[in-house]
């Protein structure tokens, strides 16, 4: 059987070395609470993508576009907290520190142009209580919810 590791490498070699200069959002100094944009996007891979997609954009209706909306929750009383609580974030394994990295980066990278003025970064402790109190079968009613109050709404 040939060794598939070269081919793994091949792959993430360039992630992780271009991550920084590849990110339409750039990198720290202008990612205010990404503490490491490589391992942000690299978690974002591995975590995340399979549902939301490379570009943000979803899968229908159970896993609803980023691109473009996921920074308006920030505009609504009880849409930073639902953002933290989802299912998909609340409950990933990751620690709160590398949660908090690419919840972060997932704002800007995705929506930057709809963050609040003076947004205050996601921290590790502030993700760590949010995940405490998943939403579950009642995330879909706490979105419509929150959208609902949103000017323009989201997809």
């Amino acid at each position: 059987m040939k060794r598939q590791l070269p081919l793994i490498g091949a792959l993430l070699l360039p992630v992780m070395a271009g991550a920084v200069a590849a990110s339409p959002a750039g990198g720290k100094a202008d990612m205010p609470g990404v503490i490491d944009p490589a391992q942000a996007r690299l978690d974002y891979m591995l975590k995340c993508q399979g549902c939301h997609r490379p570009a943000g954009g979803g899968a229908g209706v159970s896993n609803p576009p980023m691109n473009g909306n996921v920074a308006k929750f920030l505009h609504v009383p009880g849409g930073r907290a639902f953002l933290g609580r989802v299912p998909g974030v609340a409950t990933v394994d990751l620690d709160d520190t590398r949660l908090s990295n690419v919840v972060n980066w997932t704002l800007y990278r995705f929506d930057r142009a709809n963050l609040p003025p003076g947004f205050k970064p996601y921290t590790p402790a502030e993700i760590g209580r949010l995940r405490q109190s998943p939403l579950r079968t009642e995330r879909a009613g706490v979105r419509a919810a929150l959208v609902a109050q949103m000017p323009g709404g989201v997809l």
